[in-house]
């Protein structure tokens, strides 16, 4: 059981690190993903930031083993947020073939992350947030 735990830990690691790289990005380049922010959000550029701030914490949070059963729920609802109103609409709505094919691959990355962070918070029984007395 001791390989399973350093292996789970190792692949942990990976989407922190990748996470946090998200997040930086989001810092590095905000004006970039402006153009993904949908219209009817207010607050514009300040969405990238908060994304790039919630990605870095998120990271941190799986890092340091610190408060990973809310974050990694945090980030499923945040990502099914942006398949919903940015990669699904994007992908009906795009028009040049290669923009729809981006759209596509990018509901893919999301949703396998959703699915490891689902995975992430399943096995996070050490972590203080508990829906039912069996969890």
């Amino acid at each position: 059981m001791k390989h399973y735990h350093i292996v789970s830990r190792l692949a942990i690691y990976m989407l922190s690190v990748v996470l946090i790289i998200f997040g930086i990005f989001h810092f590095m380049y905000p004006y970039d993903l402006l153009v993904y922010v949908p219209d009817f959000l207010p607050g514009g550029i300040t969405w990238a930031y908060f994304v790039g701030a919630a990605f870095i914490l998120v990271g941190l949070s799986f890092m340091f083993n610190q408060f990973v059963k809310i974050t990694s729920y945090l980030l499923a609802v945040l990502l099914i947020i942006f398949i919903l109103t940015i990669h699904v609409p994007n992908a009906l709505n795009a028009g040049a073939p290669e923009m729809r094919q981006w759209a596509i691959i990018n509901i893919l990355k999301d949703t396998a992350i959703v699915g490891f962070a689902l995975h992430i918070a399943a096995s996070a029984y050490h972590q203080h947030l508990h829906f039912e007395d069996n969890d």
